[in-house]
């Protein structure tokens, strides 16, 4: 690996096995920081390491991610636009740090090893899922989008990615209203591969790859991976572009503004409540 200091995450490498730690758990792991584009060059670290099998992605505490950083949306100067094509041009231009994680992942060349090591919202729990090769959580974990709450769209390609592993009607369940589900329950609907405890999860996981690396062949697992998402790669592409268009839109609406602005009012009415008992 590089000799580039990560603020974000961590990055470590045992064996055949690179992981990437997001790493700000005060925030829940939100995307905030330069958590995104050092997970991209971390991503791209990996991809070119002579001699790792999986990378994994995973959280530091109790939270896998948050997802976007609703303080900071929230707070977010409103700019005064010429047109609506100047406006969504603005909010395309943003999306960009996003588009290149997502792309950066779905042509990595490793087995994408995604390892819910706790809840996952928003983005944490729609951005990575449907990509991953393979998908482990911790007991009692759970993930929940609510994308139609906030006046947003399934980002990240997920209304296609989710569509295909768990059916169209499940993923509207998921995507649509908002459902909270734990993985359990995702196990049983083929979007989650194994649940281990959550006590040492951590451990669980690397234990695991590694009896996976004893019995299997690195370059078969890869080339079983290359093999599988070959043909799924442009139509996944144009998901993300087609879900970043549609989200734009609806910035140039002002719905997503107007959404996060009702949700801070909510969380500070919630917040002076319990500082009164």
């Amino acid at each position: 690996m590089s000799a580039n200091k990560f603020n974000d995450i961590v990055v470590e490498v045992k064996g055949q096995i690179g992981i990437i730690k997001f790493n700000r758990p005060k925030q829940l792991n939100s995307f905030g920081g330069n958590l995104l584009a050092e997970t991209v060059q971390a991503v791209r670290e990996l991809n070119e390491h002579p001699e790792t099998v999986f990378t994994v992605l995973t959280g530091e505490g109790r939270f896998f991610s948050a997802g976007a950083d609703v303080k900071g949306v929230a707070s977010a100067t409103i700019d005064s636009f010429k047109n609506d094509a100047e406006k969504k041009i603005k909010y395309l231009s943003g999306f960009q740090t996003t588009v290149e994680l997502l792309r950066s992942l779905i042509d990595h060349k490793k087995v994408f090893v995604l390892a819910l090591n706790g809840p996952g919202v928003g983005g944490g729990a729609a951005w990575f899922q449907g990509i991953a090769d393979v998908v482990l959580a911790a007991r009692g974990a759970y993930l929940q989008v609510p994308f139609s709450a906030l006046g947003l769209v399934p980002e990240a390609g997920s209304a296609v990615m989710f569509a295909q592993s768990m059916g169209v009607h499940r993923a509207n369940d998921f995507l649509m209203f908002g459902r909270k589900v734990s993985v359990e329950e995702m196990e049983q609907w083929g979007m989650v591969n194994r649940v281990f405890d959550a006590q040492g999860f951590g451990d669980s996981v690397v234990t695991f790859l590694e009896e996976m690396l004893k019995v299997n062949d690195g370059k078969s697992m890869i080339e079983t991976k290359r093999l599988q998402n070959a043909p799924l790669r442009d139509a996944r592409i144009v998901a993300v572009f087609n879900a970043m268009d549609a989200l734009a839109e609806r910035f140039v609406e002002d719905a997503p503004i107007k959404r996060f602005e009702a949700k801070m009012k909510e969380l500070e009415t919630k917040s002076k409540g319990r500082s009164k008992l």
